[in-house]
């Protein structure tokens, strides 16, 4: 079962596309973050949703969000997607152990061997804010990731 909002978002550190280290909780107090969990590179439907995501970054760059990919792949194919793709984002390996962080989240189908398609918006102190996670085979929507954004800004007080 998928984590719910309003709960804390596990820590977690992957090795990006680069090669490089990227633990969540860097952004703690810094800005939040966007987990996008896709099934696999190279699909269609997931090069479909990502491209979306790479051609609206601004979407997210101006709610003051990162934008982070994760998938079972490997650091490598990652690269060499991103690379064909354009993506202007991290792409995260959760590859060994595989789908653990997929696993933290409630979001590892352990029949298929990846994680479904799933997305949490977490704010700057750790806590899920937003989510959904869309059907077996169904792309998710800007729509959605619109909604969810602004399930992040804080309620003016008046």
């Amino acid at each position: 079962m998928a984590l719910e909002n309003d709960t804390q978002a596990p820590d977690f550190e992957l090795i990006n596309q680069f090669g490089q280290s990227v633990q969540l909780s860097q952004f703690r107090g810094e800005k939040s973050v966007a987990l996008v969990f896709f099934p696999l590179a190279f699909s269609g439907i997931c090069s479909g949703e990502l491209c979306e995501l790479r051609d609206n970054l601004s979407l997210f760059a101006d709610s003051g969000v990162e934008l982070i990919g994760i998938s079972v792949d490997s650091r490598h194919t990652l690269r060499a997607w991103g690379e064909q793709e354009g993506y202007d984002f991290s792409l995260l390996a959760d590859f060994w152990p595989h789908g653990g962080v997929a696993k933290e989240y409630g979001v590892f189908l352990d029949e298929k061997g990846f994680a479904n398609r799933a997305t949490f918006l977490i704010d700057p102190s750790g806590i899920i804010r937003a989510s959904f996670i869309t059907a077996p085979g169904e792309a998710r929507s800007l729509a959605a990731y619109r909604a969810a954004l602004e399930e992040l800004q804080p309620t003016p007080v008046i």
